[in-house]
Protein backbone atom coordinates (compact mmCIF):
# COMPACT_ATOMS: atom_id res chain seq x y z
CA UNK A 1 0.00 0.00 0.00
CA UNK A 2 1.23 3.48 -0.94
CA UNK A 3 0.13 6.65 0.84
CA UNK A 4 0.06 10.16 -0.64
CA UNK A 5 -0.92 13.39 1.10
CA UNK A 6 -1.62 16.38 -1.15
CA UNK A 7 -1.77 19.51 0.97
CA UNK A 8 -2.98 22.73 -0.66
CA UNK A 9 -1.74 25.32 1.81
CA UNK A 10 -4.51 27.77 2.77
CA UNK A 11 -6.84 26.26 0.17
CA UNK A 12 -10.00 26.55 2.32
CA UNK A 13 -11.86 29.85 2.45
CA UNK A 14 -15.04 31.65 3.48
CA UNK A 15 -18.03 32.33 1.20
CA UNK A 16 -17.21 35.22 -1.14
CA UNK A 17 -19.93 37.66 -2.19
CA UNK A 18 -18.27 38.13 -5.58
CA UNK A 19 -18.71 34.38 -6.13
CA UNK A 20 -22.38 34.37 -5.11
CA UNK A 21 -21.40 33.39 -1.55
CA UNK A 22 -19.46 30.40 -2.84
CA UNK A 23 -15.85 29.61 -1.97
CA UNK A 24 -12.84 29.13 -4.28
CA UNK A 25 -13.19 25.37 -3.77
CA UNK A 26 -16.81 25.64 -4.91
CA UNK A 27 -15.91 27.52 -8.07
CA UNK A 28 -12.68 25.80 -9.08
CA UNK A 29 -12.84 23.34 -11.98
CA UNK A 30 -11.27 20.30 -10.37
CA UNK A 31 -12.56 17.15 -12.10
CA UNK A 32 -9.85 14.85 -10.72
CA UNK A 33 -10.37 15.82 -7.08
CA UNK A 34 -14.13 15.68 -7.52
CA UNK A 35 -13.85 12.22 -9.10
CA UNK A 36 -12.11 11.05 -5.93
CA UNK A 37 -14.57 12.85 -3.65
CA UNK A 38 -17.52 10.83 -4.99
CA UNK A 39 -15.75 7.66 -3.88
CA UNK A 40 -14.02 8.97 -0.77
CA UNK A 41 -14.45 9.57 2.92
CA UNK A 42 -15.06 13.28 3.48
CA UNK A 43 -15.05 15.28 6.68
CA UNK A 44 -13.70 18.22 8.63
CA UNK A 45 -10.61 18.34 10.83
CA UNK A 46 -9.43 20.83 13.41
CA UNK A 47 -5.73 21.25 12.65
CA UNK A 48 -5.09 24.17 15.02
CA UNK A 49 -5.61 23.40 18.73
CA UNK A 50 -7.36 26.03 20.83
CA UNK A 51 -5.02 28.76 21.98
CA UNK A 52 -2.34 28.07 19.38
CA UNK A 53 -1.48 30.31 16.41
CA UNK A 54 -3.21 29.47 13.12
CA UNK A 55 0.05 29.02 11.27
CA UNK A 56 1.31 26.52 8.74
CA UNK A 57 3.82 25.34 11.34
CA UNK A 58 1.20 24.30 13.89
CA UNK A 59 -1.27 22.99 11.30
CA UNK A 60 1.22 20.95 9.28
CA UNK A 61 2.67 19.38 12.42
CA UNK A 62 -0.86 18.18 13.14
CA UNK A 63 -1.39 16.86 9.62
CA UNK A 64 1.93 14.99 9.81
CA UNK A 65 0.50 13.25 12.88
CA UNK A 66 2.38 15.13 15.62
CA UNK A 67 0.41 16.85 18.39
CA UNK A 68 1.43 20.54 18.22
CA UNK A 69 0.64 20.95 21.92
CA UNK A 70 3.55 18.60 22.63
CA UNK A 71 6.01 19.13 19.80
CA UNK A 72 5.64 22.74 18.66
CA UNK A 73 8.71 24.84 19.53
CA UNK A 74 8.31 27.62 16.97
CA UNK A 75 8.32 28.01 13.20
CA UNK A 76 11.80 29.16 12.33
CA UNK A 77 13.75 26.25 13.87
CA UNK A 78 11.99 23.89 11.46
CA UNK A 79 13.00 26.14 8.58
CA UNK A 80 16.56 26.30 9.89
CA UNK A 81 16.83 22.51 9.88
CA UNK A 82 15.73 22.42 6.24
CA UNK A 83 18.38 25.02 5.42
CA UNK A 84 21.10 22.85 6.96
CA UNK A 85 21.73 25.15 9.91
CA UNK A 86 23.08 23.46 13.03
CA UNK A 87 21.15 24.58 16.11
CA UNK A 88 22.26 24.36 19.72
CA UNK A 89 19.79 24.11 22.58
CA UNK A 90 20.43 27.75 23.50
CA UNK A 91 19.94 29.19 19.98
CA UNK A 92 16.79 31.05 19.08
CA UNK A 93 15.90 30.86 15.39
CA UNK A 94 13.79 33.60 13.81
CA UNK A 95 12.21 33.91 10.36
CA UNK A 96 13.56 36.90 8.51
CA UNK A 97 11.32 38.19 5.72
CA UNK A 98 12.43 40.68 3.13
CA UNK A 99 9.49 43.10 3.01
CA UNK A 100 8.44 46.28 1.24
CA UNK A 101 7.54 49.15 3.57
CA UNK A 102 6.15 52.53 2.54
CA UNK A 103 8.22 55.69 2.84
CA UNK A 104 8.00 57.76 6.02
CA UNK A 105 10.46 59.78 8.08
CA UNK A 106 10.00 57.54 11.11
CA UNK A 107 10.29 53.74 10.79
CA UNK A 108 7.24 53.15 12.98
CA UNK A 109 5.06 55.28 10.68
CA UNK A 110 5.64 53.10 7.63
CA UNK A 111 3.08 50.66 6.21
CA UNK A 112 3.50 47.00 5.34
CA UNK A 113 3.01 47.19 1.58
CA UNK A 114 4.25 43.70 0.69
CA UNK A 115 5.36 40.94 3.06
CA UNK A 116 7.22 39.21 0.19
CA UNK A 117 8.89 42.14 -1.63
CA UNK A 118 6.99 41.22 -4.76
CA UNK A 119 7.97 37.55 -4.33
CA UNK A 120 11.57 38.54 -4.85
CA UNK A 121 13.67 35.91 -6.59
CA UNK A 122 16.05 33.71 -4.64
CA UNK A 123 18.98 34.99 -6.71
CA UNK A 124 18.20 38.60 -5.83
CA UNK A 125 17.42 37.97 -2.19
CA UNK A 126 20.59 35.98 -1.62
CA UNK A 127 22.65 38.97 -2.70
CA UNK A 128 20.72 41.23 -0.33
CA UNK A 129 20.90 38.81 2.59
CA UNK A 130 24.65 38.30 2.18
CA UNK A 131 25.15 42.07 2.35
CA UNK A 132 22.92 42.26 5.43
CA UNK A 133 24.90 39.44 7.05
CA UNK A 134 28.19 41.15 6.24
CA UNK A 135 27.00 44.34 7.94
CA UNK A 136 25.02 42.97 10.89
CA UNK A 137 26.47 39.57 11.88
CA UNK A 138 28.30 39.49 15.21
CA UNK A 139 29.15 37.02 17.98
CA UNK A 140 25.45 36.54 18.77
CA UNK A 141 23.62 37.31 15.50
CA UNK A 142 23.92 35.32 12.25
CA UNK A 143 21.79 35.78 9.13
CA UNK A 144 21.31 32.95 6.61
CA UNK A 145 19.87 33.35 3.10
CA UNK A 146 16.94 31.12 2.14
CA UNK A 147 14.43 31.00 -0.70
CA UNK A 148 12.70 34.04 -2.20
CA UNK A 149 11.68 36.36 0.66
CA UNK A 150 12.08 33.68 3.38
CA UNK A 151 15.33 33.79 5.36
CA UNK A 152 16.66 32.95 8.81
CA UNK A 153 18.33 34.63 11.78
CA UNK A 154 20.07 32.63 14.51
CA UNK A 155 20.36 34.51 17.79
CA UNK A 156 22.65 32.88 20.35
CA UNK A 157 20.95 32.88 23.78
CA UNK A 158 18.16 34.91 22.20
CA UNK A 159 14.83 35.41 23.96
CA UNK A 160 11.93 33.09 23.21
CA UNK A 161 9.24 35.31 24.74
CA UNK A 162 9.91 38.37 22.59
CA UNK A 163 6.64 39.45 20.96
CA UNK A 164 6.85 39.46 17.16
CA UNK A 165 4.12 39.71 14.51
CA UNK A 166 3.96 37.82 11.18
CA UNK A 167 4.16 40.40 8.38
CA UNK A 168 1.40 38.72 6.35
CA UNK A 169 -0.97 39.50 9.23
CA UNK A 170 -0.53 43.27 8.86
CA UNK A 171 -0.74 43.91 5.13
CA UNK A 172 -1.40 47.63 4.41
CA UNK A 173 -1.25 48.46 8.12
CA UNK A 174 1.04 50.98 9.84
CA UNK A 175 3.73 48.89 11.50
CA UNK A 176 4.22 50.96 14.69
CA UNK A 177 2.04 48.91 17.03
CA UNK A 178 3.41 45.63 15.59
CA UNK A 179 7.10 46.28 16.18
CA UNK A 180 9.02 43.95 18.55
CA UNK A 181 7.98 44.04 22.19
CA UNK A 182 9.25 42.34 25.32
CA UNK A 183 12.70 40.98 26.24
CA UNK A 184 15.52 42.42 24.12
CA UNK A 185 13.05 43.96 21.69
CA UNK A 186 15.55 46.79 21.19
CA UNK A 187 18.04 44.36 19.60
CA UNK A 188 15.47 43.05 17.11
CA UNK A 189 14.18 46.52 16.30
CA UNK A 190 17.69 47.87 15.77
CA UNK A 191 18.45 45.08 13.30
CA UNK A 192 15.27 45.84 11.37
CA UNK A 193 15.99 49.58 11.29
CA UNK A 194 19.63 49.12 10.30
CA UNK A 195 18.58 46.89 7.42
CA UNK A 196 16.76 49.86 5.86
CA UNK A 197 20.01 51.73 5.26
CA UNK A 198 21.69 48.63 3.84
CA UNK A 199 18.83 47.97 1.42
CA UNK A 200 18.23 51.60 0.48
CA UNK A 201 19.63 52.33 -2.99
CA UNK A 202 21.01 48.78 -3.25
CA UNK A 203 21.67 47.89 -6.92
CA UNK A 204 19.37 44.85 -6.69
CA UNK A 205 16.52 47.06 -5.51
CA UNK A 206 17.25 49.73 -8.07
CA UNK A 207 16.97 47.15 -10.84
CA UNK A 208 13.69 45.89 -9.39
CA UNK A 209 12.29 49.42 -9.27
CA UNK A 210 13.36 49.97 -12.88
CA UNK A 211 11.35 46.87 -13.82
CA UNK A 212 8.29 48.07 -11.91
CA UNK A 213 8.74 45.53 -9.09
CA UNK A 214 8.57 46.03 -5.34
CA UNK A 215 11.99 46.52 -3.74
CA UNK A 216 13.03 44.88 -0.48
CA UNK A 217 13.21 47.86 1.86
CA UNK A 218 13.55 46.17 5.28
CA UNK A 219 13.91 42.86 7.05
CA UNK A 220 11.07 41.72 9.32
CA UNK A 221 11.69 39.28 12.17
CA UNK A 222 9.10 36.80 13.49
CA UNK A 223 8.37 33.09 14.11
CA UNK A 224 10.97 32.60 16.85
CA UNK A 225 11.61 29.19 18.38
CA UNK A 226 14.06 26.68 19.83
CA UNK A 227 15.52 23.45 18.48
CA UNK A 228 12.64 20.97 17.92
CA UNK A 229 12.36 17.27 18.66
CA UNK A 230 9.62 15.07 17.19
CA UNK A 231 9.28 11.29 16.83
CA UNK A 232 10.63 9.61 13.73
CA UNK A 233 7.80 8.99 11.27
CA UNK A 234 9.06 5.51 10.45
CA UNK A 235 9.10 4.57 14.14
CA UNK A 236 5.61 5.93 14.76
CA UNK A 237 3.94 4.58 11.62
CA UNK A 238 6.33 1.99 10.20
CA UNK A 239 6.49 3.81 6.87
CA UNK A 240 9.44 5.24 4.97
CA UNK A 241 8.48 8.73 3.83
CA UNK A 242 9.46 11.65 1.60
CA UNK A 243 8.35 15.26 1.67
CA UNK A 244 8.07 17.45 -1.43
CA UNK A 245 7.80 21.20 -0.92
CA UNK A 246 9.41 24.47 -1.94
CA UNK A 247 8.96 25.78 1.60
CA UNK A 248 11.69 25.24 4.20
CA UNK A 249 9.13 24.97 7.01
CA UNK A 250 7.48 21.88 5.51
CA UNK A 251 10.75 20.30 4.46
CA UNK A 252 12.00 20.92 8.00
CA UNK A 253 9.07 19.07 9.57
CA UNK A 254 9.73 16.15 7.25
CA UNK A 255 13.47 16.14 7.90
CA UNK A 256 13.22 16.40 11.70
CA UNK A 257 10.89 13.38 11.60
CA UNK A 258 13.39 11.41 9.52
CA UNK A 259 11.88 11.84 6.06
CA UNK A 260 13.75 12.46 2.83
CA UNK A 261 13.33 16.03 1.56
CA UNK A 262 12.99 16.06 -2.24
CA UNK A 263 13.95 19.18 -4.16
CA UNK A 264 12.05 19.83 -7.39
CA UNK A 265 13.54 22.10 -10.02
CA UNK A 266 11.31 25.12 -10.57
CA UNK A 267 9.44 24.73 -7.26
CA UNK A 268 8.95 28.28 -6.03
CA UNK A 269 6.28 28.38 -3.33
CA UNK A 270 3.92 30.48 -5.46
CA UNK A 271 1.49 30.02 -8.35
CA UNK A 272 4.38 29.85 -10.82
CA UNK A 273 5.75 26.71 -9.19
CA UNK A 274 6.48 23.47 -11.02
CA UNK A 275 3.21 21.69 -10.19
CA UNK A 276 3.76 18.76 -12.55
CA UNK A 277 7.33 18.34 -11.38
CA UNK A 278 6.03 17.69 -7.85
CA UNK A 279 3.72 14.95 -9.12
CA UNK A 280 6.53 13.36 -11.11
CA UNK A 281 8.86 13.52 -8.12
CA UNK A 282 6.23 11.87 -5.92
CA UNK A 283 5.73 9.02 -8.38
CA UNK A 284 9.49 8.49 -8.59
CA UNK A 285 9.77 8.32 -4.80
CA UNK A 286 7.01 5.72 -4.64
CA UNK A 287 8.49 3.68 -7.49
CA UNK A 288 11.87 3.78 -5.76
CA UNK A 289 10.42 2.13 -2.67
CA UNK A 290 9.05 4.91 -0.49
CA UNK A 291 5.78 4.08 1.24
CA UNK A 292 4.57 7.61 1.97
CA UNK A 293 4.87 10.97 0.20
CA UNK A 294 3.74 14.33 1.53
CA UNK A 295 3.24 16.87 -1.29
CA UNK A 296 2.90 20.45 -0.11
CA UNK A 297 1.75 23.25 -2.43
CA UNK A 298 2.04 26.82 -1.14
CA UNK A 299 0.29 28.62 -4.03
CA UNK A 300 -3.30 28.88 -2.65
CA UNK A 301 -1.97 30.38 0.59
CA UNK A 302 0.11 33.00 -1.20
CA UNK A 303 -2.91 34.00 -3.29
CA UNK A 304 -5.03 34.25 -0.15
CA UNK A 305 -2.48 36.50 1.53
CA UNK A 306 -2.41 38.75 -1.53
CA UNK A 307 -6.22 38.88 -1.73
CA UNK A 308 -6.07 37.40 -5.23
CA UNK A 309 -9.39 35.59 -5.63
CA UNK A 310 -9.09 34.54 -9.28
CA UNK A 311 -5.52 33.40 -8.77
CA UNK A 312 -6.51 31.31 -5.75
CA UNK A 313 -9.14 29.53 -7.82
CA UNK A 314 -6.54 29.04 -10.52
CA UNK A 315 -4.06 27.61 -8.01
CA UNK A 316 -6.62 24.99 -6.93
CA UNK A 317 -7.27 24.11 -10.59
CA UNK A 318 -3.55 23.68 -11.20
CA UNK A 319 -3.24 21.35 -8.21
CA UNK A 320 -6.05 19.30 -9.74
CA UNK A 321 -4.78 19.20 -13.32
CA UNK A 322 -1.00 19.16 -12.78
CA UNK A 323 -0.70 17.10 -9.59
CA UNK A 324 -3.82 15.05 -8.81
CA UNK A 325 -4.51 14.03 -12.40
CA UNK A 326 -0.99 12.79 -13.20
CA UNK A 327 -0.78 11.07 -9.81
CA UNK A 328 -3.99 9.10 -10.39
CA UNK A 329 -2.73 7.99 -13.79
CA UNK A 330 0.75 7.13 -12.55
CA UNK A 331 -0.46 5.28 -9.47
CA UNK A 332 -2.44 2.83 -11.62
CA UNK A 333 0.88 1.13 -12.37
CA UNK A 334 1.75 0.73 -8.69
CA UNK A 335 0.26 -1.15 -5.75
CA UNK A 336 -2.94 -0.23 -3.98
CA UNK A 337 -2.83 3.30 -2.68
CA UNK A 338 -4.59 5.83 -0.51
CA UNK A 339 -4.73 9.59 -1.19
CA UNK A 340 -5.56 12.30 1.31
CA UNK A 341 -6.28 15.85 0.12
CA UNK A 342 -6.71 18.81 2.44
CA UNK A 343 -5.46 22.27 3.36
CA UNK A 344 -3.55 22.91 6.57
CA UNK A 345 -5.70 25.92 7.42
CA UNK A 346 -7.95 28.42 5.69
CA UNK A 347 -6.53 31.66 4.27
CA UNK A 348 -9.66 33.66 3.37
CA UNK A 349 -9.08 36.23 0.66
CA UNK A 350 -11.34 38.65 2.55
CA UNK A 351 -8.96 38.90 5.52
CA UNK A 352 -5.71 37.97 3.74
CA UNK A 353 -4.40 35.93 6.65
CA UNK A 354 -4.87 32.55 8.32
CA UNK A 355 -7.75 31.51 10.53
CA UNK A 356 -8.16 28.50 12.82
CA UNK A 357 -11.40 27.18 11.28
CA UNK A 358 -11.67 23.41 10.77
CA UNK A 359 -10.73 22.42 7.23
CA UNK A 360 -12.17 19.89 4.74
CA UNK A 361 -10.40 16.59 4.08
CA UNK A 362 -10.80 13.79 1.54
CA UNK A 363 -9.48 10.23 1.93
CA UNK A 364 -9.62 7.96 -1.12
CA UNK A 365 -8.75 4.26 -1.19
CA UNK A 366 -8.03 2.73 -4.61
CA UNK A 367 -9.53 -0.58 -3.46
CA UNK A 368 -12.92 1.08 -2.98
CA UNK A 369 -14.08 2.49 -6.31
CA UNK A 370 -17.84 2.39 -5.78
CA UNK A 371 -19.52 5.78 -6.09
CA UNK A 372 -20.83 6.81 -2.68
CA UNK A 373 -22.57 10.01 -3.76
CA UNK A 374 -22.65 11.14 -7.40
CA UNK A 375 -23.62 14.69 -6.44
CA UNK A 376 -20.73 15.30 -4.03
CA UNK A 377 -17.77 17.53 -4.88
CA UNK A 378 -14.84 18.47 -2.67
CA UNK A 379 -15.93 21.67 -0.93
CA UNK A 380 -16.13 23.01 2.59
CA UNK A 381 -19.89 22.46 2.69
CA UNK A 382 -19.80 18.92 1.30
CA UNK A 383 -17.23 17.87 3.88
CA UNK A 384 -19.07 19.65 6.69
CA UNK A 385 -22.38 18.04 5.74
CA UNK A 386 -21.02 14.52 6.22
CA UNK A 387 -20.98 15.09 9.95
CA UNK A 388 -17.52 13.53 10.23
CA UNK A 389 -15.35 15.72 12.42
CA UNK A 390 -11.84 15.07 13.75
CA UNK A 391 -11.45 17.20 16.88
CA UNK A 392 -7.72 16.58 17.32
CA UNK A 393 -5.96 17.17 14.01
CA UNK A 394 -2.96 14.94 14.71
CA UNK A 395 -5.28 11.93 14.83
CA UNK A 396 -6.26 12.36 11.18
CA UNK A 397 -3.02 10.68 10.11
CA UNK A 398 -3.95 7.64 12.17
CA UNK A 399 -7.26 7.52 10.32
CA UNK A 400 -5.56 7.91 6.94
CA UNK A 401 -2.95 5.24 7.62
CA UNK A 402 -5.50 2.99 9.34
CA UNK A 403 -3.38 2.49 12.46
Amino acid sequence: MKYIVILGDGMADWPVEELGNSTPLDKANKPNIDYLSKRATLGMVKTVPDGMPAGSDVANLAVFGFDPRIYYTGRSPLEAISMGIELTNTDTALRCNLVTLSDADQYENRRMLDYSSGEITTEESNILMKDIAKALNNDFISFYPGISYRHCLIWKNGPLDIELTPPHDISDKVIGEYLPKGPQNNVALELMQKSVEILKNHPVNQRRIDRGLNPATSIWLWGQGKKPSVPLFIEKYGLCGSVISAVDLIKGIGMVSGMKAVNVEGATGNIHTNFRGKAEAALKELKDGRDFVYIHVEAPDECGHQGQLKEKIRAIELIDSKIVGPLIKGLEKLDDYRIMILPDHATPVSIRTHCADPVPFLIYDSRKTTVINEDVTYTENSCRNTGTFIEEGHKLMDMFLQV
